[in-house]
C-alpha cells in the first residue's frame, strides 16, 4: 500500500536534518500556514498537527498555547519530535504515533487541526474539531517539480489523473466544512551546488529514481546565479467546521 510504503520512507529519514541542505527559498504566494495559524489561534486554543514528522516545524512555528498534540504515522519521527521536544524547553506539548486514516483523538476536542504534506480524512477531522473550528492543509501537488518530473518522465504524483489539491478540496466540501478556500502556492528553492542538489534528491519521494544524465540535463537548463533551482508547487485548503 503507499500509505505503507510513506510509512517506510519516513523510518529512513527519521533523524535526517533537512537545514543542512542549505536550502533558499523564494516564495511567489501570499499563503503563509503559520501566518494563519498564528491569527488563529489564542491561549486556550488547542492544536491538532497531523504528519508532525520530527516536530520541528511544530516546535519553530506553533504559537504558545494551552495544548499541541503533534502525530505522525511513523515511530521513528515521533521518538525525533520527543527528542526535540526536550531540547526545546517548549511546553504543553506531546507527541503520539497516529495514523491520520485511523485517528484516536477526542470527539469535539480541537480548535485547529493543522495537516501539513500527509494524508487526511476530513471526515475524522471534522469529528475532533469543537463547533467553528479550522481545519488548515498545506499538501504537495501533482505539478510540484514538473519540469524536472516531465525530464525524467515519471514522480510522485506523476500519473494522477486529478491533482491532489483537488481531491483534498473536494473531500473536504463533501465531510461538510465551510468557508473553504484552496489556494496554489508557488516556491522556488535553490541550491548551491549538483552534490546537495542530488542527495536532496535521493532524500525525498519527487523521484522514483535519480539518472545522473537527466539529472545533468536538468540542471544545465536551470541554474541561476551560481544555484539550482527548483520550482515547487504547493497547495494551501483553509475551512471551518
Amino acid at each position: 500500500m503507499l500509505h505503507d510504503s510513506y510509512q517506510n520512507y519516513y523510518e529512513e529519514i527519521s533523524n535526517w536534518d533537512f537545514d543542512a541542505f542549505d536550502i533558499r527559498t523564494e516564495t511567489l504566494t501570499d499563503w503563509d500556514l503559520y501566518e494563519i495559524l498564528g491569527n488563529l489561534a489564542c491561549e486556550d486554543s488547542a492544536i491538532l498537527d497531523l504528519g508532525t514528522a520530527g516536530g520541528e516545524k511544530l516546535l519553530a512555528n506553533f504559537p504558545d498555547c494551552k495544548e499541541i498534540l503533534g502525530c505522525d504515522y511513523s515511530p521513528g519521527m515521533i521518538e525525533t519530535a520527543n527528542r526535540n521536544l526536550a531540547s526545546s524547553g517548549r511546553k504543553n506539548i506531546t507527541f503520539k504515533v497516529m495514523d491520520n486514516l485511523n485517528m484516536d483523538v477526542p470527539q469535539d476536542h480541537f480548535d485547529i487541526v493543522v495537516a501539513r504534506h500527509t494524508p487526511t480524512d476530513p471526515v475524522q477531522i471534522r469529528r475532533c474539531l469543537k463547533d467553528g473550528g479550522y481545519l488548515l492543509i498545506r499538501g504537495v501537488d501533482k505539478y510540484d517539480c514538473w519540469n524536472l518530473k516531465m525530464i525524467f518522465g515519471g514522480g510522485q504524483g506523476y500519473e494522477d489523473p486529478v491533482p491532489q489539491s483537488i481531491i483534498d478540496y473536494e473531500n473536504v466540501i463533501k465531510a461538510g466544512f465551510r468557508d473553504i478556500e484552496l489556494v496554489p502556492i508557488h516556491e522556488r528553492e535553490y541550491f548551491k551546488d549538483r552534490e546537495t542538489f542530488k542527495s536532496f534528491l535521493c532524500k525525498v519521494p519527487i523521484l522514483d529514481a535519480v539518472d545522473d544524465d537527466l539529472l545533468d540535463k536538468y540542471i544545465a537548463d536551470n541554474t541561476f546565479g551560481g544555484r539550482i533551482r527548483l520550482l515547487r508547487n504547493y497547495y494551501g485548503i483553509t475551512a471551518r467546521k
